[in-house]
């Protein structure tokens, strides 16, 4: 179990493999109200079945056009994104106040752990402060998006691997009418999904241990 910003507090790395979206998100609000001063952060490492996910300030007109993947409206920040099988999922559930992280913060750490596993790939990726997530000639290749509740975080961050992206034609990408994707795939990286999680996990933990 890798030690995780506090020497006491450990942070327990838990690889779920492919899961029902809507049974995950129950399973992080659960532990996000069951958890106490005490509880070790832990980080998921999770696949979705094909779905729509819509952010708390999601507008419907995002929606481009019906189709038969659900679409749930969830509780994290941000608008409609889109999940399937082939894309990296991290959820970081993580004491930020005993971290002494803020969320923008965290959200920088989610970001720069992307952008450090694609250059090791060779792969020249950046963030937006006007608009979260990771890009790559200004297609967006990876999210986060997160909710804090008693002082702590879940959700998370996805990274575009080997996907089907036709589906977010059929939707306004967090928001941007005309925003493009892009994966990993698309650049002729071919990598498993729990190889490219190492590199990504590794970057978030020691973000969080040199606080």
């Amino acid at each position: 179990m890798p030690a995780c910003g506090d020497v006491i507090i450990a942070c327990q790395i838990r690889r779920l493999g492919l899961q029902d979206y809507q049974t995950c998100w129950q399973a992080m609000q659960d532990f996000t109200l069951q958890r106490d001063e005490s509880t070790a952060d832990e980080i998921w490492v999770v696949e979705h079945p094909a779905v729509f996910t819509q952010g708390l300030n999601s507008q419907p007109e995002h929606l481009l056009q019906p189709t038969d993947i659900p679409v749930v409206d969830t509780d994290r920040g941000g608008q409609i994104t889109y999940h399937a099988p082939g894309q990296l999922i991290i959820y970081s559930l993580i004491d930020i106040k005993r971290r002494r992280v803020n969320i923008r913060e965290l959200v920088s750490i989610l970001e720069n752990a992307m952008i450090d596993t694609l250059a090791q790939y060779g792969l020249q990726a950046k963030a937006k402060v006007d608009a979260p997530g990771v890009y790559i000639d200004n297609k967006k290749i990876g999210s986060v998006g997160l909710r804090i509740k008693k002082g702590c975080s879940y959700h998370g961050l996805s990274l575009n691997n080997a996907m089907d992206l036709t589906p977010f034609q059929f939707i306004n990408p967090c928001g941007y009418h005309g925003l493009q994707v892009t994966q990993l795939k698309d650049y002729a990286v071919n990598i498993k999904h729990y190889e490219l999680a190492v590199p990504v996990v590794q970057s978030i933990l020691q973000a969080l241990e040199n606080r």
